[in-house]
């Protein structure tokens, strides 16, 4: 059997986190076995996955194999097409970027109490999980690999289960994962029933009537969108993200999300093959949701681990917003739109795995070095942990989407695919989309104050605690792995036309057509629509921002600027100035928090003049637990309750129960 070359590197990906699963076994009693074997093994796992994934993109491959595995008659369907391709790529990058980075960071781990032979075995078998999911053509090795990838997760958020909040953020990551993942096997189910088969390819050309289809993508909208942690599904992630190993965290939110980003684009825009106006107006109400509940309690955090999985559901907001757009246009006749619309997705999903895995990164950094997660204990880290600060920095500027970065790019396509409403023949569309936009602008600055937030207080000012005084640079390992992050980040920036020619065979897979017009200026020049319409040269920007630093340093030099004094500033004639009197993270954000007070449970207690030791308290609590997950958890405690009284403890009742359940089933199957 001739397999092509592209095949056998992904199938050696998934190989090479076998292995590193393995491998870590060992770790129990020699803990460098998982820092000389497994983590780079991981590595090498997320180099291959990336060839293959460009491979395929470069080559437009659409390549299918089949292996003896599985159940007898079901072998397990694998494919490698241009949209596999893609997420192949992307994990493969955040899993090389961890792989580097993790055994500098788990050193720090091999004195405590924890089991370093779990944490490399289901590291590996988490990303095997992610791989599967991408190279399955049919149902059940998809559900297989889905289910794989979750359970790994789970035990890597329960690492640190001493803590029990660890413990309860676990149960409940795992209770959501499987909720939604009953909501998937149950949308392949539909397909299943009109297809005749589990594989991709049966699915395809599945005949659904409208409701059906409709029932079907509500189910994986519910399915993926929990996964990928939509409002009001949101709950489990910034509880699960912040608790996990730092390096893990960047794979879950950089990595994981992204595949049920995967799923959700298989199944609707592949497998179902009908494109329905109302599913893209569902999709951008549920991702303009997702945008800003996400970045006003990102906001509003001052873990910063926290922060950051609140900020993913913000850019998973925006991905759906992209999706809504092409689901909208493709279901009235603008296949280019579509495309546009589909691959400001793409892009918008490439580069939040890499600044939101750089930053995650970042954050186990100054983690490693100060024990700290809190931003109110933070301060000066720039002086101590230059490098970090560095691409901690590039992070920042690039979610925040400001140019020259990546993060400028995709957020720009994204405008312009809704600048194109007016071609819509819907009045009601028409002044939909508009809305949203508005929406995606309100999320865009307060995205760049939230992170204003972050960098000012962690990183600038004097330290606020002790143990921050005393930080160190990180090992090299971790610096390398936010550094390869950091300059993907630049170079996504620096050449989107490029990248946009990577992205454009999937386009042409889904749509029939890609965006053949974005190069029409040449390589300098992005022209997504048209020349006329709009467009954006980053290298030019970049050329114009060093003018402008080269003629500051110019002026500098030649005297024209003063140079600056430094002493003391006055100071009234009271103590000189301490690291208490910075700004903080809730006074930061406390003018924003009172705008939007609505959108929070608040509690907070300032200090009154009877109290002997004054202290001010805030405390802010997500409404979906008060309007959605409580009641629901107080409605199966009653049911438990009722089911309970059947267990009496008398044969002659449990009988009866049989009884009755089996005339029940008699006159069901009758």
């Amino acid at each position: 059997m001739n397999i092509h070359p592209a095949f056998l590197l992904a199938l050696l990906a998934l190989t090479l986190a076998l292995a590193s699963s393995l491998v870590a076994l060992p770790a129990a009693r020699w803990p460098r076995a998982l820092r000389w074997a497994s983590l780079p093994l991981l590595a090498l796992s997320g180099v291959a996955a990336s060839g293959a994934g460009l491979w395929a993109l470069i080559e437009g491959l659409d390549l299918g194999l089949t292996l003896p595995l599985g159940l007898p008659w079901l072998p397990w369907h694998l494919q490698l097409d241009a949209l596999a391709g893609f997420f192949l790529a992307l994990i493969g990058i955040l899993v090389t970027a961890a792989g580097i980075y993790g055994p500098a960071y788990v050193r720090g781990l091999e004195n405590g109490r924890e089991s370093l032979a779990a944490l490399g075995g289901f590291s590996g078998l988490f990303v095997t999980g992610m791989l599967l999911v991408v190279l399955a053509a049919d149902a059940f090795l998809f559900m297989v690999a889905w289910e794989l990838m979750s359970l790994a997760s789970y035990f890597l958020v329960a690492f640190h289960h001493d803590n029990p909040a660890n413990r309860r953020a676990a149960f409940l990551y795992l209770l959501m994962a499987h909720v939604g993942g009953l909501a998937i096997l149950l949308g392949f189910g539909v397909l299943a029933a009109f297809a005749g088969g589990f594989e991709f390819e049966l699915l395809r050309g599945a005949e659904l009537s409208t409701l059906w289809a409709s029932l079907c993508f509500a189910l994986v909208l519910l399915g993926f969108g929990m996964k990928a942690g939509l409002v009001p599904l949101h709950a489990w992630l910034p509880e699960a993200h912040p608790v996990a190993p730092s390096h893990i965290s960047a794979l879950m939110s950089g990595a994981m999300l992204k595949v049920a980003v995967y799923g959700f684009v298989r199944v609707v825009f592949d497998l179902i093959g009908q494109f329905h106006w109302q599913w893209g107006v569902v999709v951008l109400v549920a991702g303009s949701l997702s945008a800003l509940t996400g970045v006003l309690f990102a906001m509003m955090q001052s873990d910063l681990k926290r922060l950051l999985a609140y900020s993913s559901v913000e850019n998973l907001g925006i991905i759906f917003i992209a999706l809504g757009l092409a689901l909208l246009f493709m279901s009235t006749g603008h296949p280019t739109l579509a495309a546009l619309a589909f691959v400001a997705a793409l892009y918008h999903a490439i580069n939040h795995a890499l600044f939101k895995g750089l930053l995650f990164l970042g954050a186990g950094a100054v983690l490693h070095s100060t024990h700290e997660r809190d931003l109110e204990q933070m301060g000066g880290l720039l002086r101590r942990m230059p490098w970090t600060g560095l691409f901690f920095l590039v992070g920042c500027v690039a979610i925040s989407a400001l140019p020259p970065l990546n993060g400028f790019v995709s957020e720009w396509l994204t405008f312009q695919a809704a600048l194109q409403a007016w071609q819509l023949d819907s009045g009601v569309l028409r002044s939909l989309i508009p809305i949203v936009s508005a929406v995606l602008a309100l999320t865009g600055a307060l995205v760049a104050a939230t992170f204003v937030k972050v960098y000012g207080v962690a990183f600038l000012g004097q330290a606020r605690s002790r143990h921050v005084r005393r930080a160190r640079v990180v090992p090299m390992g971790m610096r390398l792995g936010q550094g390869l992050l950091a300059v993907f980040c630049v170079l996504l920036g620096v050449l989107p036309t490029q990248v946009i020619a990577l992205l454009d065979p999937v386009a042409e897979a889904v749509f029939g057509t890609g965006l053949p017009q974005a190069a029409a200026g040449g390589w300098l020049w992005l022209t997504p629509v048209s020349a006329e319409t709009a467009s954006y040269s980053a290298p030019l920007s970049i050329l114009l921002l060093a003018l402008i630093a080269g003629v500051a340093i110019l002026w500098a030099r030649r005297g024209r600027v003063r140079r600056v004094r430094r002493c003391d500033p006055w100071d009234c004639g009271l103590t000189p100035p301490t690291p208490r009197m910075q700004y903080s993270a809730a006074s930061f954000a406390q003018p924003i928090r009172r705008v939007f007070a609505l959108a929070f449970v608040l509690d907070e207690r300032k200090p009154t003049a009877t109290d002997t030791r004054p202290r001010y308290r805030l405390r802010i609590a997500d409404r979906a637990w008060s309007l959605l997950y409580m009641p629901l958890a107080q409605a199966v405690e009653s049911a438990a309750r009722r089911v309970v009284l059947l267990q009496s403890g008398n044969v002659r009742v449990y009988l009866g129960w049989t009884l009755a359940t089996l005339l029940v089933l008699l006159w069901i199957i009758s």
